[in-house]
């Protein structure tokens, strides 16, 4: 019913007191904010204010006065409210306009309050600029909207702006413990703080929350029943998964996870929940930015507790993981596997031997250490019968061909066990070309390529490691349009060892030849990047033993052999009286 009964917007409700008091009154206010603070409820104190004959000293109406009497009734023809959401069309605002003619019978002003104003169409926005721009001197607009940019700038230029303010955690556990000592409600103040934090600054949405949990607690409000009744996840919960992580322990966040979900509790909002409350550690880890975690004077102390044994590094790269896996929640189709695999993330980023930079969802260095031992620290064994090329090519069928080139380029045996060992097929451990395609593009998507760690490495290779590079690469190339003309005739090279490090690329004519060695230097770099030899060189030569004496034949003989092949294009020919150009 007063100014003062506006929680959190102080600075506004004294300048709209002051203005009623030095009778500065604009013709037209726009308010504007978030849902739930406050707008709406200033606009009709306003309203009232203005129209009181007996201001108080504060600038608030007196209440006793009839233009007050009749709008605490509800019978005051001097305010009229418009609901834009529902009644947004012209004939609804042409409807309002024509109001706006009469003057008050009782009071000075006629006030028009306009809620959700954003929602007026087109057309009822040209027609409420009119009256606008040249408004009676007895009229007063109000306009109310929480999408202040979609109203036409026209209509802003005209109006005086109020940006309400979000309401914070203390403004709305203050109000509340007034309105629970007013209706003799015993609470807890941890009770409270829960739903401050669970109406997101709006105040209608605190009391509404308030309401309903009172009702549920039977005027008694404990933290406990609180939870229960608005189903929130304690923040304990959040402290736990914290301290677990510091020290490794990833089953016991997953049985914590696992209870968590049989509640029915979302895995979005748990992953949300765990990235605010890291945040609050991270602010809680300088005491400057304590005060920015909206929560009790106790629960800053808890916040403060953690952030003692949490490193900083720590806490960003844990904000990276949670923040990539709540970009990627709502696409993934198996939503628990993909927290259940972040959490376990978090807990191994404090591991000593990860050397992650938490930038992508890169593999540890454990997991980097098994695949070396499978790819590179093993020699490859026999070679499989029959020659296989770059490209896998040779006689057999198609998908005989393709396996046998897997086969060639992913077997392996170890040194010490003999040439003889049982070949291991990296297959059988989930390895893909289109995986390793994938992780190979989000490396260099994140610029990992360009980083060398030692050029002068000069690690052994053998010509089946060169062959399964090469094919690495192609394979890597017929991902880029633009590369894949290029890819194509790749497989086309034969690749071969004439003094290591030497590898040497024969090509069956002069214009592949000439394609190679534009591309030489790059090529070369990226084969010594993989196979980790930047002594390793790579040349190109024309293959020979593919050139003959009908290699090269004249037009002449390229058209006779043409027409005597094929009849349409020697119909044509005759037909259309075709010669061969010079």
């Amino acid at each position: 019913m007063t100014f003062d009964s506006v929680v959190g917007q102080s600075s506004l409700t004294t300048t709209l007191k002051n203005a009623v008091r030095q009778g500065k009154l604009a013709h037209a206010y726009l308010f504007c904010g978030p849902r739930g603070v406050g707008k709406t409820t200033c606009a009709r104190i306003f309203a009232k204010v203005i129209n009181c004959t007996n201001l108080t000293p504060e600038g608030d109406a007196c209440g006793e006065c009839e233009s007050c009497k009749a709008f605490d009734e509800g019978r005051s023809l001097n305010i009229f409210e418009l609901d834009a959401a529902s009644n947004n069309g012209v004939e609804h605002i042409k409807a309002l306009m024509e109001q706006t003619h009469i003057p008050p019978q009782t009071g000075r002003y006629k006030v028009f309050i306009i809620d959700e104003v954003h929602m007026l169409s087109t057309q009822a926005f040209n027609a409420f600029l009119k009256t606008l721009e040249e408004p009676p001197a007895h009229v007063v607009f109000i306009l109310a909207t929480t999408e202040k940019h979609k109203i036409l700038p026209t209509i802003l230029s005209r109006c005086q702006i109020y940006d309400f303010e979000r309401m914070t955690v203390a403004n709305i556990v203050g109000h509340l413990k007034h309105v629970a000592e007013q209706e003799g409600i015993t609470y807890e103040e941890t009770a409270l703080n829960v739903i401050a934090e669970k109406a997101d600054g709006g105040m209608r949405d605190a009391l509404s929350i308030f309401d309903q949990a009172a009702s549920f607690c039977q005027g008694n409000l404990t933290y406990e029943k609180v939870l229960e009744d608005l189903n929130v996840l304690d923040a304990e919960n959040y402290f736990n998964i914290i301290d677990l992580a510091l020290q490794n322990k990833s089953a016991d966040i997953m049985m914590i996870v696992n209870d968590i979900l049989s509640r029915g509790f979302d895995g979005g909002h748990l992953i949300n929940g765990l990235a605010s409350h890291v945040r609050n550690v991270l602010m809680a880890v300088d005491p400057q930015t304590t005060q920015l975690i909206e929560t009790s004077e106790k629960g800053r102390l808890h916040y403060a507790e953690q952030a003692k044994r949490c490193q900083p590094r720590f806490l960003y790269r844990t904000l990276k993981v949670l923040n990539r896996c709540d970009q990627g929640y709502r696409m993934s189709s198996n939503k628990r596997l993909l927290v259940e695999l972040t959490l376990i993330e978090v807990a191994q980023i404090t591991q000593a031997d990860d050397d992650d930079d938490g930038s992508g969802p890169r593999p540890c260095k454990r997991l980097k250490k098994l695949f070396e031992e499978l790819m590179v620290a093993a020699r490859p064994s026999a070679a499989p019968q029959g020659t296989v090329a770059a490209n896998g090519s040779n006689t057999m069928a198609p998908a005989a061909m393709v396996d046998n080139a897997i086969t060639a380029t992913t077997t392996a045996t170890s040194p010490q066990a003999g040439r003889n060992a049982t070949p291991l097929r990296l297959k059988n451990v989930g390895f893909s070309f289109r995986g390793a395609r994938e992780m190979e593009q989000e490396r260099r998507h994140r610029g990992e390529d360009v980083i060398v760690a030692n050029t002068t490495e000069s690690r052994p290779f053998t010509i089946e490691d060169a062959k399964r590079e090469w094919l690495y690469i192609i394979n890597s190339m017929m991902q880029d349009k633009g590369l894949l003309s290029m890819a194509q005739r790749m497989k086309n090279v034969r690749l071969s060892i004439s003094k290591f490090p030497q590898i040497v690329g024969a090509v069956e004519n002069q214009f592949l030849l000439n394609d190679m060695n534009k591309s030489r230097n790059k090529l070369q770099a990226e084969m010594a990047d993989r196979l980790r030899n930047w002594q390793l060189t790579l040349n190109f030569v024309l293959d020979e033993s593919t050139i003959d004496a009908k290699t090269t034949i004249t037009p002449e003989e390229f058209l006779h052999s043409l027409m005597e092949h094929d009849s349409l294009f020697r119909n044509m020919q005759q037909e259309l009286q075709l010669e061969l150009q010079r």
